[in-house]
């Protein structure tokens, strides 16, 4: 397994694939920091009338593509968002990950109804108000994120403030509901292990390990962090750890957890203009 933010869990493999592509890589990451500063962020009499080409261009797309067949043999870490029960938790570990259904939703709802933590009436409500039923594309997936996120970042903190997620509880407007659903089961974040062979997001792998390994060689590349899904259940054993809300690592996730972690994107005006945001 390897961590598409971290050059030091590369395998061997693919450390002498990037290697081999090191003058590639540079030249065309410096060349690109170069017309972002001139074209991008100029302005005025000094900015060129068409955006320069990178005459590196070619090569090193060329390469991120090629790289996309090699990451389809490999394993990343990934990271899931999510407010949940303490018994779906359980069987989180005991079953594994399942894609994401209507069926499988109408399951939690009644296992949520059985156990006196929900109306009849509000499960129903929210069955039938399931995006599932209007974007059919939502269904056979499970997702999850390349990079940590903090837990207080926009992106995933709505995942966390109501159980059910996007397809369940994001779209609700009534109140009443909403404040019961924020009562419901205890924010988590989990770490998985995930085989890029059950996704469609080799490519994507790709992109941000060259950036990582771009950076690691002296560019500054932003970090190149995707969203990606699995499409079909993942094993027990695909679960690293799960972490919930009023312990240490979930605070620290996205910041000083896990170890070595920096978010490269953080700062980075300043980093590419010396200027403060």
């Amino acid at each position: 397994m390897i961590d598409v933010w971290d050059v030091t869990t590369f395998d061997a493999d693919l450390h002498e694939m990037l290697s081999a592509k090191a003058e590639v890589i540079i030249g065309y990451m410096k060349t690109d920091l170069e017309i972002t500063l001139a074209y991008d962020l100029a302005s005025g009499l000094d900015r060129p009338i068409t955006r320069p080409l990178n005459p590196h261009a070619s090569a090193f797309q060329h390469f991120r593509e090629t790289l996309d067949l090699e990451m389809r043999s490999r394993t990343i870490r990934a990271y899931h968002y999510s407010r949940m029960t303490d018994e779906e938790v359980g069987t989180l570990r005991a079953d594994g990950v399942r894609v994401s259904t209507l069926l499988l939703l109408r399951g939690r709802l009644d296992v949520l109804v059985s156990a006196g933590t929900l109306a009849v009436t509000v499960a129903d409500t929210m069955f039938e108000q399931s995006p599932f039923h209007s974007q059919p594309s939502r269904s056979g997936k499970f997702w999850m994120a390349s990079h940590p996120i903090a837990p207080d970042d926009g992106g995933v903190e709505p995942l966390l403030a109501h159980w059910g997620g996007e397809v369940a509880s994001m779209f609700l407007d009534d109140e009443s509901v909403l404040s019961s659903l924020a009562e419901t089961g205890t924010p988590r974040i989990l770490e998985l292990a995930v085989p890029m062979l059950a996704t469609t997001h080799s490519y994507s792998a790709a992109v941000a390990v060259v950036a990582t390994f771009g950076r690691a060689i002296g560019c500054i590349p932003e970090k190149s962090a995707f969203d990606l899904f699995v499409t079909s259940d993942l094993p027990p054993a695909a679960l690293i750890r799960v972490h919930s809300e009023g312990e240490l690592p979930f605070a620290d996730m996205g910041r000083s957890y896990p170890v070595g972690y920096i978010d490269v994107d953080v700062g980075r005006w300043k980093e590419l203009t010396g200027e403060d945001d």
